[in-house]
């Protein structure tokens, strides 16, 4: 309150002192995000609807504060814990003011960044830190050229169709003359690359076979590599959870579960009765390998399928059939390395076949070395099995992600801001408007040689100039100087982190938008303090697949300290860079609302449009002050709707993106390539670590899953951690028998180690898995000490930093052995929620 009177009381006098043809210079901008909070009809005592990744939420406000918040509805009896601590996302760990690292704020030009990570930090005036940004940015486009700026955004940034930091970077760094980004993500780094070469199409992010498909005609659904009951909690957009009912419905049907996991994960709990399979970690293509040879040597496959729906099967049999290599992919083969029965692998191949089969696959299998493979594997298994494009047979990438399968809406979609075009300046640096289109595609051009898989970060920076191959073609690394990132923590989700820390050091600037001191805010040259989605408005829709909700996102609370809106910082970014840029990014001053209302308008027309659509859709002012989601229903098409469906009704009139317009079994086209850790047809290629190796460097195989209480990284400050937290530390989950034979009991203190790092967890002793693998959930903030060693457990300080292959360069984040030991003397303390040396 205090503050707020202090405010009120300062623009108060400058404004008295303003004449008034200041309400159009730079200064008035730069003070408006404050401005704009008096009187702005914020609710001081009630509850506000807004909507995050992990649902729609009514958050309760009491004297301005946040005291409460829950969903605005369940769907299911499934319990999303995230949903609760929305007043420590606001309150806990926040960066206050813009901030500058001590020794670059003394010396741009020679700025020590072997510091980072290290150095004190002193508080600047927001106005200073715009200044300096703009003009080392322009200083490094002359020195170094565009490619030489890197626009970083690989990460979960806050819900929200306006304030998206990924889109609001890149749209800045094009308008000041383009900048470096990468391709793929962490995600889906593998197999992203892979699908287009099979299928046609990306297919991870594709919608899936209706749920309601599923369950009237499936008689198998197999979730391999997989755990929708924990993962479902979230969304990019805004979850609407109606996948968790789905999975609910799936229990109380006559449908046989088969869960195929190395752990015995949340979804192998929550079906209780289901067939759990536990191969080694990273063996299943071998598994499926043993199926594929099995159904073939029995004449069981689907002979008409084959020859219909793919191409290039005979090319592959002499793989299969150990022909080419000498080693046939029998049961028994598989069994040596994935450590199934061989009675089993054919039992499973048979009721597959047998029965109408829905294959649901996660993407943990292909985040891993020589992640191509095991998608690429599956989908040839379901080709032999013949059931793609049929009601409830096939296989779906994505029910595990976002509420894939549940039926698309009709109704208005709310779109979001542009990247924007490519600035020109001239001589001078004058900007002179946008590059024309001949110029556009210039620079496009100039980029396909730097831009670079997104999980290469770290090489980059370490090794410019090196070229390496990627999908058929050549890129050459450019040598990064100034490095923008807004949105995600890099410095956690990362693999082989302490490489990363010395990657870090090379860029000559780094800057950093963000809203908590994370490992990658306290690892930058400047930060600006930014807003949550609870301090600014916005809109989003619901469900990433149906599309079923227009959420509004109002303003819960005040903007923290001096946060602001990623908007605003490169609105006046942009003022600092040159002339005229603000106008063109901003489209001459329009406001969040402006554009929010816009984007709602957009999809209102859509929706006027169509005679008859069932909708409770209102003009944007009846809508925003009625604070209430729009809803939408499905149709009987979208309801009855089965993936590859028209495909299989008439592959040629209905031909996939594949140069044969088939499911390619056999790429030539991979083939072509030539490379020797991807070929034309999916293999087993043995992993740089694995419990099958000979002479491993470690005993155990680390799983790092999905966290329960987390979004990856996000939330690992709130109080959610008092749920998980042992002695203080990220848990690991140690065998019962290892721990009694290493001396480990429940809540110890664990070392785990290997040649990359070591970090300190505490231990949970349990069943859930075998005795050569471990458990650490993924996301804890990195919090090195001065070895190196993460104090919080992060588990990517043991990844290990190498492509999947050629062709995809994905990350390989669950290849990995480690070593465990109780951990000996005093605990060091814990940092990684505390601020950073201040000067």
């Amino acid at each position: 309150m205090n503050r707020q009177r202090r405010n009120i009381l300062k623009y108060g006098a400058i404004l008295g002192a303003m004449p008034i043809a200041s309400k159009f210079s730079a200064f008035s901008n730069l003070i408006g995000a404050q401005m704009s909070d008096i009187g702005s009809g914020l609710v001081r005592n009630g509850t506000v609807l807004t909507a995050t990744h992990w649902g729609m939420l009514n958050v309760t406000v009491k004297d301005g504060i946040i005291v409460k918040s829950e969903p605005y509805q369940k769907v299911s009896g499934i319990y999303n814990s995230l949903q609760y601590y929305t007043a420590d996302s606001v309150y806990k760990t926040r960066i206050k003011y813009p901030m500058v690292r001590k020794s670059y704020l003394q010396n741009p030009n020679s700025p020590k960044p072997e510091l980072r990570g290290r150095d004190e930090w002193v508080r600047v005036e927001y106005e200073d830190a715009i200044k300096l940004v703009a003009r080392e940015l322009k200083k490094t486009r002359k020195e170094h050229g565009d490619e030489s700026i890197y626009a970083g955004s690989q990460g979960w940034k806050s819900s929200g169709n306006f304030h998206s930091s990924t889109i609001l970077l890149h749209r800045f760094m094009n308008l000041t003359g383009g900048a470096i980004v990468t391709m793929g993500n962490y995600s889906t780094g593998a197999v992203s690359f892979t699908m287009p070469h099979v299928v046609g199409s990306i297919e991870v992010y594709e919608q899936q076979t209706s749920w309601p498909v599923v369950l009237e005609n499936s008689k198998v659904v197999v979730i391999w590599g997989a755990n929708p009951i924990l993962t479902l909690k979230i969304a990019w957009t805004t979850t609407d959870e109606l996948g968790f009912k789905y999975f609910e419905e799936l229990k109380s049907k006559d449908i046989e579960v088969v869960v195929i996991d190395p752990i015995r994960s949340e979804t192998v709990k929550y079906y209780d009765k289901c067939k759990h399979i536990a191969p080694r970690p990273n063996t299943d293509v071998a598994m499926m390998l043993g199926m594929a040879h099995h159904l073939y040597i029995s004449g069981k496959y689907d002979k008409d399928f084959i020859e219909t729906y793919t191409y290039g099967f005979e090319k592959f049999l002499p793989y299969l059939l150990g022909k080419s290599d000498g080693v046939a992919k029998t049961p028994e083969w598989a069994s040596k390395i994935c450590q199934v029965k061989p009675e089993v692998i054919r039992e499973l191949a048979d009721k597959f076949m047998d029965n109408r089969t829905m294959f649901i696959s996660g993407w943990s299998m292909q985040r891993a070395h020589h992640g191509e493979q095991p998608h690429w594997m599956l989908i040839t298994l379901a080709s032999m099995i013949g059931q793609i494009g049929l009601p409830g047979g096939g296989f779906g990438l994505s029910y595990h992600y976002a509420n894939g399968g549940v039926p698309t809406c009709k109704g208005g979609v709310i779109t979001g801001i542009s990247r924007g075009n490519i600035g020109n300046f001239d001589e001078n640096g004058k900007f002179t408007g946008t590059h024309k289109s001949p110029a556009v595609q210039a620079w496009i051009e100039k980029t396909k040689k730097y831009n670079f898989p997104a999980p290469r970060i770290a090489d980059v920076m370490l090794h410019p100039g090196k070229v390496i191959d990627h999908n058929g073609k050549k890129i050459t690394y450019p040598d990064i100087q100034f490095f923008y990132w807004a949105g995600g923590n890099p410095m956690t989700h990362h693999q082989d982190l302490n490489t990363l820390t010395k990657a870090m050091q090379k860029p000559r600037t780094v800057v950093v938008n963000e809203i908590y001191w994370t490992p990658t805010a306290k690892m930058a040259d400047i930060v600006f303090p930014i807003t949550t989605s609870f301090e600014r408005n916005d809109i989003v829709m619901s469900g990433e697949y149906s599309n079923m909700h227009i959420v509004p996102m109002k303003q819960v609370v005040e903007k923290f300290a001096e946060a602001k809106d990623d908007y605003q910082v490169f609105s006046d970014l942009c003022k600092a860079y040159a002339d005229g840029l603000y106008e063109v990014y901003t489209q001459n001053g329009k406001t969040e609302m402006d554009w929010i209302k816009e984007f709602y308008d957009a999809a209102y027309a859509q929706v006027k449009a169509v005679p008859d659509l069932s909708t409770d859709m209102k003009p944007f002012d009846e809508f925003w002050a009625e604070n209430k989601p729009v809803i939408f229903a499905s149709t009987p098409e979208s309801d009855t709707y089965v993936r590859y469906g028209k495909f299989r009704e008439d592959p040629i009139l209905n031909v996939l993106g594949t140069p044969s317009g088939l499911i390619e079994i056999y790429s030539d086209v991979v083939a072509g390539f030539g490379y020797d850790d991807c070929w034309g047809h999916p293999a087993w290629f043995e992993p740089v670590e694995w419990l099958g190796m000979k002479d491993k460097p470690a005993e155990f195989h680390m799983i790092s899953s999905h966290p329960e209480d987390r979004l990856h990284s996000q939330l690992n400050y709130t109080s959610l951690r008092d749920r998980y937290a042992i002695n203080n530390r990220e848990p690991i989950w140690i065998n019962k028998n290892v721990a009694k034979r290493k001396g480990i009991k429940d809540g110890d203190l664990v070392r785990v180690f290997n040649k990359r790092g070591e970090i300190i967890a505490g231990a949970i002793l349990t069943d859930d898995f075998g005795e050569d693998i471990v458990k650490i959930n993924e996301g804890a903030w990195y919090d090195p000490d001065e070895k190196g060693c993460c104090k919080n457990g992060c588990p990517n300080v043991l990844t290990i930093d190498i492509p999947s292959s050629k062709l995809a360069n994905g990350n390989i984040a669950h290849t990995a052995l480690v070593n465990i030991e109780k951990f000996k003397g005093i605990a060091p303390e814990l940092t990684a929620f505390k601020d950073p040396k201040f000067a």
